[in-house]
């Protein structure tokens, strides 16, 4: 396990959806169907759909929620006040919830592996992640007492810190853990948390390649990118 890492790096930072548990599915379901019956509401039905794909990577993935309702509808040109945002956030966050009770959370096998090598080689290991449902998604997927410490969107707002690509959250999670960001490996499938890793001169910043984007992971910061973390095991 240290020989597949820089020496030196001991402690690992993991993002949650979409590096652990395959919650970016449901998340993305979430935002579309959110914002597609707020653009329908606003402009009737020639609306623009929301793109799950693109749309998501650029202005929702690995964002804080209502992060995430001000930059996509900035993008579609509503500058919204505080109330609008929070309706809109949360409104998508009830959709999430339902969708996780109905659908279930599934782990990726290949990363529930690779954090259960990192302890077995004594390295530490936190959750970052800017949901707020952090910690029901790791109870629902079996997979919380694996990690020593959670940096969660709950965190995030309590402690007044920056969204990602602001490296803030990776901090705390360095901090919660005892190492210095140097010391420490971020894992990330978000080019704003790649982004993240890169601003808080972190020792080494893994890209997960969850969504076709291995050059953009590269290009914003990735010193590696692989397609599942138990890649980093061969």
């Amino acid at each position: 396990m240290r020989g597949l890492l820089p020496e030196g790096i001991t402690a690992c930072l993991f993002d949650l959806d979409g590096v652990l548990t395959e919650t970016a599915k449901i998340h993305a379901k979430a935002w579309k169907r959110t914002f597609d019956e707020e653009l329908q509401r606003r402009e009737g039905d020639e609306f623009e759909p929301f793109d799950s794909g693109d749309d998501y990577e650029r202005f929702v993935d690995g964002k804080p929620r209502y992060d995430g309702v001000r930059s996509f509808m900035s993008s579609r040109g509503y500058e919204l006040g505080d109330d609008e945002v929070h309706r809109i956030g949360d409104a998508k966050n009830k959709l999430v919830l339902e969708l996780m009770r109905d659908d279930g959370v599934d782990a990726y096998p290949g990363s529930i592996r690779f954090v259960r090598a990192a302890g077995q080689a004594g390295l530490h290991r936190a959750v970052v992640s800017s949901s707020a449902n952090c910690h029901q998604v790791l109870e629902a997927a079996g997979i919380e007492n694996l990690f020593e410490a959670r940096i969660d969107g709950v965190t995030i707002e309590r402690e007044g810190l920056a969204g990602k690509p602001a490296p803030d959250s990776y901090l705390a999670g360095a901090r919660a853990l005892g190492v210095d960001p140097g010391q420490a490996a971020v894992f990330e499938d978000a080019l704003s948390g790649v982004e993240a890793g890169r601003a808080g001169r972190f020792g080494y910043v893994v890209g997960v390649n969850r969504a076709d984007q291995a050059d953009a992971l590269r290009e914003h910061g990735a010193d590696i990118v692989v397609d599942d973390l138990a890649d980093l095991l061969k």
